[in-house]
């Protein structure tokens, strides 16, 4: 495929980690690529909400770094000033679970907020925002055709053909993009199951007099909770605290109302010892992990030029989505590699 069509950029949709990780290593081999993200800026699930004079990072709340190649690329990304280690005091709430994190785990944020690794990355790439893709078609010279939701989209790349489609999004919104158009990559997204999670973020004008930073939570509807304030970088006014739900509890309640939920989940914090916030902000993340990622790294069908990465394709978690666009890089560099099973 790559090798008839050079002259063609690939398009890669999806500008969070494992997008950015596989489109900057297209681009160093010397690919021409063209990433889009239906969000209004780069970094997907590792995110961060911002208002006047407070931050909280809503979605990814650490990552580790255990694969050598990523911690090669996180010793770039702090040589750059976009992450930095994150020692909090953790506290376990309920019974520990197997394999928990709980332990004497190395963790690392973005720096000064978690959407900053993914900036970085993206600062040298042509990068379109709030475009929705609604569909794939091939040209009979087989290359590929985007149609977007946005008029002004639709017109400008209308006539614009893709040596490869590059799809770096959450499996459950790939199903109708791939529906009649690749029933190999279709099954193998149909193979992951993506939960949501609510998300609380608190502020604080007078810091909370908790004995933790952060916190597993091992029973009732809570999961996680995080002194966002505690983190390298933070502005240092008032306080503010994460609190992410169940990722079972939020599927129950992931129709519910805001006020519902957020009623809900600060009485279990009021319950760990917290008071009731000044302010608050309440976000749903529809597709927040995968019950049981899978473990082929990427996906990649080089007669049709349509491949898939994402951390539900590498294990889950930040690290994942970054390892996951670098394998999808390799595969295409590869002519005729195909790496649909393995």
């Amino acid at each position: 495929m790559k090798s008839t069509k050079q002259s063609l950029p690939v398009a890669i949709i999806g500008a969070g980690l494992a997008g950015l990780s596989c489109a900057r290593a297209l681009q160093t081999a010397g690919v021409a690529v063209q990433l889009f993200d239906k969000s209004r800026g780069p970094a997907g699930r590792m995110s961060t909400r911002r208002g006047e004079g407070w931050q909280c990072d809503h979605g990814a709340q650490y990552f580790t770094a255990r694969d050598p190649a990523f911690r090669a690329e996180l010793a770039r990304w702090q040589a750059a000033g976009v992450a930095a280690a994150w020692q909090p005091r953790l506290r376990v709430f309920g019974p520990p679970r197997p394999g928990s994190e709980a332990g004497e785990t190395e963790r690392f944020v973005g720096l000064p907020q978690m959407t900053s690794p993914a900036r970085w990355l993206a600062q040298d790439l042509p990068l379109r925002l709030n475009a929705t893709l609604q569909g794939l078609r091939r040209t009979a010279a087989g290359a590929w055709r985007l149609d977007w939701a946005e008029a002004a989209l639709q017109q400008e790349f209308e006539s614009q053909d893709f040596a490869a489609v590059l799809l770096a999004l959450p499996a459950p919104q790939l199903l109708p993009l791939l529906q009649g158009v690749n029933e190999t990559l279709l099954a193998l997204a149909g193979q992951a199951r993506m939960r949501g999670s609510w998300a609380l973020m608190l502020r604080y004008e007078r810091p909370l007099a908790l004995d933790f930073d952060a916190a597993f939570v091992n029973e009732g509807p809570l999961r996680w909770l995080a002194r966002d304030s505690s983190k390298p970088g933070r502005p240092q006014a008032g306080e503010t605290w994460l609190l992410h739900a169940q990722a079972p509890w939020s599927e129950a309640h992931l129709e519910h109302s805001p006020e519902q939920v957020q009623a809900l989940l600060l009485a279990e914090f009021v319950r760990l010892g917290a008071r009731m916030p000044d302010a608050l902000s309440v976000h749903r993340w529809r597709y927040a992990d995968t019950e049981r990622p899978l473990s082929q790294g990427c996906a990649w069908d080089a007669q049709a030029g349509l491949g898939l990465c994402g951390d539900w394709l590498m294990g889950g978690k930040v690290e994942g989505a970054w390892r996951s666009g670098q394998a999808l890089a390799g595969a295409y560099l590869e002519p005729d590699r195909q790496t649909l099973t393995s």
